[in-house]
């Protein structure tokens, strides 16, 4: 088989950072098997090609919110046979499956291209501050519901901090910290300048922290992912951030009666909407805020769309673009 190069030359000379939703591997409602995942792999990275073909410089990041409650549960039915495992170590060992995925359905979406172009996967370490105010009140969910005496007894035993999430249903919470600093960016900024594809920061990353004596520590808690992206992206340098998420494009008003499509905004007016509460919290809020960032910091355009609409969007005919104000 004979391939195309794609050297540094060839590549376009910006690059684009583009972060896949946890749900563009395991989709809500899915059974999560193995073969599910990669069949969902293997479309989304036929979906990336389109990137490929267009000659872009390309980091990819990751949700894995649908792996790590997997784990989690995994931890809650066997901790009696194998000790359990802290939070930290779960994101780390999700960046190594899903990027084995990835960079397997991506390696084999670039052969059936014939495109020279390697995938790498870099297990990504994101610094928090230690006195980050979420890390004082946790309030993330993870893992599973339990009742009331069944979370209060596995409290007592592992020492979480639980919350009542819906009546009578209760869970784990954890910190969510914004990221202060993405590890090993020199490395990244390198690999993706000279035409690697690039996993990086899966999850949010790894959280760390420095002790007072200086050194790393781990910490059990889930990072703000769609900032993460955009500051990943700032280190990259990318011009472009796209968000891939399980709908097409924004609405305002959105799943009322007065939904409306957003084409196109400027970062200006998606502060007003966010300030407006357009942007519900746990969903695209995170998205628009992160996005606000990105051009805030040198990035020229943020564009949000799903996995099926990608080639649509990149020829400008889908997705929302949000553009900086003039």
């Amino acid at each position: 088989m004979s391939y195309t190069s794609v050297g540094p030359e060839k590549l376009m000379s910006s690059s684009a950072i583009i972060a896949l939703g946890g749900n563009a591997l395991s989709p809500k409602g899915d059974a999560g098997t193995v073969d599910d995942q990669f069949m969902h792999t293997r479309n989304t990275t036929g979906e990336i090609m389109h990137f490929v073909n267009a000659g872009y410089n390309i980091c990819l990041t990751h949700g894995n919110g649908p792996q790590v409650g997997n784990a989690l549960l995994r931890m809650d039915l066997t901790h009696e046979q194998v000790p359990p495992l802290p939070l930290g170590l779960c994101v780390a060992g999700t960046q190594g499956t899903i990027g084995y995925m990835i960079q397997q359905s991506m390696q084999n979406a670039l052969r059936i291209g014939k495109v020279d172009r390697e995938v790498v996967t870099l297990v990504t370490q994101v610094m928090v501050l230690a006195n980050d105010p979420s890390i004082q009140n946790p309030s993330k969910y993870v893992g599973e519901r339990y009742s009331k005496e069944e979370a209060e007894r596995l409290a007592d035993q592992f020492g979480w901090s639980i919350k009542e999430q819906d009546p009578g249903e209760w869970r784990r919470v954890v910190p969510s910290p914004d990221p202060d600093f993405v590890m090993h960016g020199i490395s990244i900024r390198t690999l993706v300048d000279h035409g690697t594809i690039v996993l990086a920061a899966g999850g949010g990353g790894i959280p760390v922290f420095n002790s007072e004596d200086g050194q790393l520590e781990g910490l059990d808690a889930v990072i703000d992912k769609d900032l993460t992206a955009a500051k990943l992206g700032r280190i990259i340098r990318a011009k472009e951030y796209w968000i891939i998420t399980d709908i097409d494009q924004v609405y305002l008003n959105f799943n009322t009666l007065e939904q409306k499509p957003i084409d196109r905004m400027t970062n200006t007016q998606a502060q007003q909407y966010m300030n407006a509460g357009q942007f519900q919290k746990g969903s695209m809020g995170p998205k628009i805020r992160s996005a606000i960032y990105f051009l805030k910091h040198h990035g020229e355009k943020v564009v949000i769309t799903s996995i099926n609409n990608i080639k649509e969007a990149i020829q400008g005919n889908g997705g929302t673009t949000i553009v900086k104000s003039e």
